[in-house]
C-alpha cells in the first residue's frame, strides 16, 4: 500500500497515499457496481428506473426516467441537501477552531 505523503506545491496541502488509494478504490467500486447493474438490466430484460441529481455550483440539474424515477430523484435531492448541510456545519466548526487560540499559547 502507498504510504507516501503527496504535497501540492502551491497550497502546501498534504494527503496520505493510503487515503488517495482508498478514494480511488471507492470510485472504482461505484463504477463497477453501475456496470453490473446496467449489464444485468439489459441482459435479463428487466425494466429499470434512473434518477440523477447533478450540482453545477449551487444549481441542481435533475432528470430521470422509468416508473420509479420520481422516488429516485427525491432520494437524490434529499441526499444532496443533507450533504450540503453537513459540509456547511463542518466548515463552520473548522473555522471556529482556526480563529480561537489554544489554551496556554500566547498569540
Amino acid at each position: 500500500m502507498l504510504n507516501v505523503l503527496l504535497e501540492d506545491e502551491e497550497e502546501g496541502f498534504t494527503m496520505s497515499g493510503r487515503f488517495f488509494g482508498l478514494v480511488l478504490l471507492g470510485v472504482a467500486l461505484v463504477l463497477v457496481g453501475i456496470a453490473i447493474l446496467v449489464f444485468a438490466s439489459s441482459s435479463l430484460g428487466g425494466s429499470g428506473s434512473v434518477g440523477v441529481v447533478i450540482f453545477v455550483g449551487p444549481f441542481p440539474i435533475v432528470f430521470g426516467s422509468g416508473p420509479n424515477s420520481i422516488l429516485l430523484i427525491l432520494i437524490g435531492i434529499t441526499l444532496a441537501v443533507l450533504s450540503i448541510v453537513f459540509f456547511l456545519v463542518m466548515n463552520r466548526r473548522c473555522e471556529g477552531k482556526e480563529n480561537r487560540p489554544d489554551k496556554g499559547l500566547l498569540v
